[in-house]
């Protein structure tokens, strides 16, 4: 079975931890500062907050701006549920916009007609990177400027992917980054906030270290969202080679999308300002359920990402918000093996059997 996702632990990483483990400091200490510093190096920005996972560095990162009890968060109703929680979870409510066909992230006309129709009542903007694709952050800048209000950046699933030359997490007031096994690099489970901001980034390092300002002087209320050292250790080295697994994505992707140009599936989208790094090649195709059968019975892993949009999880049914777009994507998405273990053959494979499937 050509598996959907192959995270990749290597001898380097087990050594790194080993020695980690031999230095006796497995909490938060140095390593986590180095990765800190590697990683903000990396993005283009000044400050790297490291922290437990994903969902951690987004509820922080909305503390950390000013999100609180009562304000109102435009996000995507596409994505995974942690981008709707963390805002419940800072206190606020997610006001869900639709999303843009073609790249399945936030549409800047519909935040913009939530923003002239609700501006006064909106107090921040999150913003999804799905799949490894950027979404459209000059719009999305420019209407947060425009309305006064911060952009959150949820890169989650973009780690190296560009907008204009230059890497998300660099965009927004504040990005954030999961490194989760299935992410295009991980720590195991972690996350990092990246800011410009060095309000925002004093306010996140306070927020996820218990409040604290020095070893016991504690400035307000947070919480124990640190990473681990041991995270940090395999952070380092997965981060070096970033580079190699964005390039072999990328090979895997433009194979499958040349193969796969004369079927009827929609293939992803890449507009010219950005690049797509793959967390997930993702199709859309009528009658998903029959395709994906018959890829798991030739051998071929696949995945839905997502197959209920937010505003219809029973969590969220307090909302009255109607998403046609996003429910639409929603039925017809079906993510195809990408990841830097997809070896030629195996994308020759999977594209055949599209094909075979669909004569």
């Amino acid at each position: 079975m050509i598996s959907i996702a192959n995270p990749e632990i290597r001898e380097e990483e087990k050594q790194r931890v080993a020695e980690v483990l031999e230095s006796g400091m497995l909490a938060d200490g140095p390593e986590v500062r180095k990765f800190e510093d590697e990683f903000s190096e990396y993005c283009g920005v000044g400050h790297a907050i490291a922290t437990s996972n994903g969902t951690t560095a987004l509820h922080a990162a909305l503390e950390a701006v000013g999100i609180g009890q009562g304000d109102k968060v435009i996000t995507t109703p596409f994505s995974f549920i942690a981008t709707a929680n963390s805002v419940r979870l800072a206190g606020a409510e997610p006001v869900f916009a639709d999303i843009d066909r073609e790249t399945y992230n936030l549409d800047p006309d519909a935040v913009e007609g939530t923003l002239r129709e609700r501006g006064d009542e909106i107090d921040a903007i999150l913003a999804v990177h799905l799949y490894g694709l950027p979404c459209d952050v000059e719009r999305l800048s420019e209407l947060a400027a425009e309305f006064d209000i911060p952009l959150v950046e949820d890169a989650a699933q973009a780690h190296g992917a560009t907008y204009q030359g230059n890497r998300v997490g660099s965009f927004g007031d504040v990005a954030c980054f999961s490194f989760y096994p299935t992410k295009n690099m991980t720590t195991g489970e972690g996350g990092m906030i990246t800011t410009d901001r060095e309000d925002v980034a004093d306010a996140a390092t306070r927020f996820v270290n218990h409040g604290r300002t020095a070893k016991y002087g504690h400035s307000e209320v947070g919480h124990n969202f640190r990473m681990t050292s041991i995270g940090a250790a395999i952070g380092r080295v997965q981060l070096g080679r970033l580079p190699d697994y964005i390039e072999a994505r990328r090979s895997n992707a433009a194979k499958l999308s040349e193969g796969l140009s004369s079927s009827s599936l929609t293939v992803p989208a890449e507009p010219s300002d950005r690049t797509h790094v793959y967390h997930q090649y993702t199709i859309r195709v009528e009658n998903r359920d029959a395709l994906k059968s018959y890829l798991k019975d030739n051998g071929v892993g696949s995945g839905i990402y997502y197959p209920t949009c937010m505003h219809e999880q029973p969590v969220y049914s307090d909302i009255n918000h109607e998403a046609p777009v996003g429910e639409q994507v929603a039925e017809e998405v079906l993510s195809l093996p990408v990841h830097p273990s997809v070896s030629e053959s195996d994308v020759d494979h999977i594209i055949e059997t599209i094909q075979n499937y669909e004569q």
